[in-house]
Formats: structure tokens, sequence, C-alpha cells
């Protein structure tokens, strides 16, 4: 009786350390895939942000790139040139004013801004409705060959918790600008004028040489979702440089020329 009892012990005592040993190797299993969810899921959250950041700067350099090409623009048989100069810009500032006195006002983004100025008709533009031509927000501004200023830069969002985004401010309604693309934080642009070796900054250029210039070169910087580790990124002056923020940044460049604005500085 005594040998059998101990046997049922020993067997008692085995099963619990075979026991102890599962949920030891359970533990390490499930934390291992634990961190491997977590991984991943931390892989696709930043390849799903590369994504959206790559959308961004695309949509922004395609519709700020086609607006520069259009610069300038005037129907064959127009019987009045435009009021000013087909592109204007400011160096860390957004252009504001009048369509025919712009100005700059500066802009705590510190991103650059753009003012395109051509005629509307129904090549230029997509007409509403009713026939009118319209702006940079799809607004109807008038009939074919009413002049059209749309007005370019990047800000901090306001009443929206989006952050930085790309902006308009049309000939439809002036002084009420929209956004266009989410995430740009800056514009950075130079200007090339006929017969210059290199690009300039906005503010070298005097008043009366908006018209000579002939190309844009564009920079779109546009930043992610907020992340727990510093990114490193290369901004739009070709340094390299660390985001403390924990948001990811791209740069995105095109060069562009006036098409319409070569006859005239030829």
């Amino acid at each position: 009786m005594n040998k059998r009892l101990a046997h049922v012990r020993r067997q008692a005592g085995h099963t619990l350390l075979e026991l102890t040993i599962a949920v030891a190797l359970g533990l390490v299993v499930t934390l291992g895939a634990l961190s491997a969810y977590r991984t991943q899921r931390q892989a696709y959250a930043q390849a799903n942000d590369a994504a959206r950041i790559h959308e961004a700067g695309m949509n922004a350099l395609m519709l700020i790139g086609e607006q520069i090409q259009m610069a300038g623009f005037v129907a064959a048989d127009a019987r009045l040139a435009l009021a000013g100069p087909a592109i204007f810009g400011c160096s860390a500032g957004r252009p504001s004013g009048t369509d025919a006195a712009l100005a700059c006002e500066l802009l705590p983004s510190r991103s650059d801004g753009l003012a395109v100025r051509y005629q509307g008709d129904s090549v230029s533009t997509w007409p509403t409705a009713h026939g009118q031509v319209t702006d940079c927000l799809g607004q109807g501004v008038g009939v074919a060959g009413v002049e059209i200023v749309n007005r370019y830069y990047a800000d901090v969002a306001s009443q929206t918790t989006r952050g930085s985004e790309l902006y308009c401010a049309g000939s439809g309604k002036v002084g009420k600008p929209q956004p266009l693309v989410e995430g740009v934080e800056r514009l950075r642009l130079r200007y090339w004028t006929a017969g210059a070796a290199r690009a300039v900054d906005a503010s070298v250029l005097a008043r009366d040489q908006w018209a000579s210039v002939v190309a844009v070169d564009l920079c779109v910087l546009v930043r992610g979702a907020a992340f727990v580790r510093r990114m490193r990124y290369v901004d739009c002056d070709g340094v390299q440089a660390v985001g403390a923020d924990g948001r990811a940044r791209q740069a995105f460049w095109r060069h562009i020329v006036l098409r319409n604005a070569l006859p005239a500085a030829s």
C-alpha cells in the first residue's frame, strides 16, 4: 500500500512539473506572438504613413505644377493683356493684397507662397454648370476671358486637428482660402529668369523682374503621423535633418517651365 501511494505521489509531482513547463512555454510563445504583432503593426503603420506622404507630395506637385505651366495664358483672340506678371512669389510668406497689386505677408510656417495669373476660359479651367470659368477651388469667377489669380501656400490648419496643409485662395472668393492637400508642411520655391545662370529666391527678385521668370524649382515638404522615434529626412534645401516630433517627412522636387512666358521672355 505504501509503495502504491509513493508511486501515485511521484506521478502527481511529475505532472505538476510538466504543467509548469507548459505554462512557461505558453507564456514565451504568447509574448513572442505579441512582440511580432506589435512589430508588424508598427511596420504596417509606417508603410501606410509613407504611402500617404508620397500621395500628398505627388498631388501637391501636380496641382501646383499644372498651375505654373498655365501661368501667363491668354487666349489668342484676347483684346486685353494680363494686369500683372504671370507669376509672383513670396519667401517665407504668402501673397496678399489685391490681384492688381500683390504683396507678401509673413507666415509662421515659414512656407513660401506663390500667385499664378492667367486668363480663364473653357480650356484653361473646368467651367461650372452655368458656364463660368473657375479658380483653383472650382469656384465660379465669371465669363470666359476673365483674369484668374490663384494663391498657394502651406500653413497649419485652423479649426482642425489635421496639422499642416496646402492652401489655395482663388479669385472666386477673395480672402477665403481652402485646404487642398493634407500634410504639406512647407513650400520652397526658386525662380529662373531669362538668361540667368541659377535659380533665386523670391526675396531676391525686384517687382519688375517677375515678368522675366521662365521656370520654377518647386519643392514640397510633407509630414506624416507621429511615431515614438526620431525620424531623419532630407529637407527642401538638400540638408539632412531630424524630426524631433517623431513625424516622418519627405521632400518632393519638380522643375517646371512657364510655357506661356517663354515667348514674352524671348
